[in-house]
């Protein structure tokens, strides 16, 4: 028992036999699992080297500059978030990291953003162009993995290769960086606590130094050890309800790294238009299996996840 082996670069060959017998074990990891490394993809090492850089340059800098993007002045949730920020295990201590979120980058008098600025808008982007180019080289390639990804997967549900990827001209896919310090003390082990992901999937680069656990439906938490020239793919809830159950969220956390060790991940969500309407897919129902759940807006279903996590988006709200 471990987390599946896919390989990106079978899933979009051109050689049809190839590309189906993929798709399935994509299929069954999706099923059985909800995780699986994904490699061979388009994010070569060179771009891996320099995210890792960057975000370190980023991180490093003095805090009172990284304030200066706080996401406390977005109302869109972009830019900088200090230590203990988040609690995504609303049991648990505060997560123990800080991060950066940026997403597509609209002005503030854009139709969108006027009519949902709470997920539309503009970015607070970093100062240094050297990390903000590396992030928007990243981003761009990032979600065209992600694309080719929907693709497959719509391919393995039976549907139209672009059920998923057409519902992505106006999407709120969130890059984010995080930082883990090392954790204050032994009894702080909370890097981020115990969650699923919101939206349909997620696409994690990690460094080396490992943490992250995935939660296996028989209970036992994995590790999800980190291998050179991979990336870490995981269903989110929305992806969850499209599919009536079949294909799993499940639940992961992260391990404080050691004294003395610094941790840096750069997880993609990839998230639909916000006015996607989340059904239950034709080949997930049956009369034997009716759909589960009500149509949502991807968008609120995203919000309201964002409101519960973020206290300071809890005092807007009250």
């Amino acid at each position: 028992m471990g987390i599946p082996l896919i390989d990106y670069s079978k899933l979009t060959s051109p050689n049809n036999a190839v590309r189906e017998k993929e798709i399935q074990f994509l299929d069954t990891a999706c099923r059985e699992i909800g995780f699986f490394y994904l490699i061979n993809t388009d994010i070569d090492k060179a771009l891996v080297k320099r995210i890792m850089k960057a975000a370190k340059r980023f991180f490093d800098t003095p805090l009172e500059d990284k304030l200066k993007i706080d996401i406390k002045n977005s109302m869109n949730h972009r830019g900088y978030g200090g230590v203990g920020e988040e609690q995504l295990d609303e049991v648990n201590k505060a997560d123990w990291k800080e991060t950066f979120d940026m997403a597509l980058d609209l002005p503030a008098d854009h139709p969108l953003a006027a009519k949902y600025p709470k997920m539309y808008g503009p970015n607070q982007n970093p100062s240094d162009p050297v990390v903000l180019e590396t992030l928007h080289d990243y981003y761009v390639t990032a979600f065209s993995v992600a694309q080719n990804l929907l693709i497959a997967m719509a391919e393995a549900l039976q549907l139209e290769k672009d059920f998923f990827t057409k519902c992505f001209k106006n999407h709120v896919t969130v890059l984010r960086m995080i930082h883990y310090p090392p954790r204050p003390n032994d009894d702080h082990d909370n890097g981020a606590g115990a969650h699923t992901d919101y939206g349909c999937v997620t696409l994690l680069l990690q460094d080396d130094i490992g943490g992250l656990e995935v939660k296996h439906r028989n209970g036992e938490w994995l590790q999800a050890t980190p291998m050179e020239g991979s990336i870490v793919v995981n269903i989110g809830d929305l992806m969850q309800r499209w599919t009536n159950d079949e294909y799993v969220s499940t639940a992961h956390r992260v391990r404080a790294s050691q004294t003395g060790v610094h941790r840096y991940s750069f997880p993609f969500f990839v998230e639909p238009d916000y006015e996607t309407t989340v059904a239950c897919v034709p080949t997930c129902q049956s009369a034997e299996k009716p759909a589960k759940y009500e149509s949502i807006y991807s968008g609120d279903w995203i919000q309201s996840r964002f409101d519960a996590t973020y206290a300071y988006r809890e005092k807007e709200s009250a």
